[in-house]
């Protein structure tokens, strides 16, 4: 592989993986968030209108931040008729003709992102509800989650083909 490429998948998986990592301890701020909401109406009486709210927030940027990690462990859901029957390379070569789908599903889903994200900032877009909370910092990181999935897709993109021609990356 043209050594630019071995440096993409490296720096591509290095990057996705600290921030997969940081993504994990983003359940226990949500669930953190959820029990003060419960203690607060059980001894207090009081409801608090926006845990559900920012509860949703924290675990769409837990699985889209997430979900290049979980894409670079290979822990993602597929469904396995004959895949698995499969040796080493042509799973690689599988994987290297299917990525182009999901590729093409993320490119347009972070276009459609972007849109959405630069509307928000620009029209300074809240959420209808009693909270009000504005809606750019999290369409970033949904943005950014997706912009993280499409790199890590092109690195296993770039892995798969390198395998496929007996030579993996390390």
């Amino acid at each position: 592989m043209p050594r630019f490429a071995v440096t993409f998948v490296r720096y591509v998986d290095a990057l996705n993986y600290r921030i997969g990592r940081i993504a994990m301890y983003l359940l226990f701020v949500m669930g953190a968030i959820l029990l003060y909401s419960t203690l607060s109406r059980m001894f207090f009486g009081i409801p608090i209108n926006w845990v559900l709210e920012m509860s949703q927030f924290l675990l769409s940027a837990y699985y889209l931040v997430g979900g290049a990690y979980a894409l670079q462990m290979d822990q993602h859901v597929r469904m396995d008729l004959f895949y698995g029957r499969l040796d080493a390379r042509r799973r690689a070569i599988t994987d290297a003709i299917t990525i182009f789908f999901v590729i093409f599903y993320l490119v347009v889903l972070f276009g459609g992102g972007l849109s959405s994200t630069n509307y928000a900032i620009q029209y300074n877009q809240k959420n209808y509800t009693a909270w009000s909370p504005v809606l750019w910092p999290i369409k970033t990181v949904m943005t950014a989650g997706v912009f993280l999935m499409l790199l890590q897709c092109i690195s296993s993109f770039i892995k798969d083909v390198a395998i496929a021609r007996g030579k993996p990356i390390a």
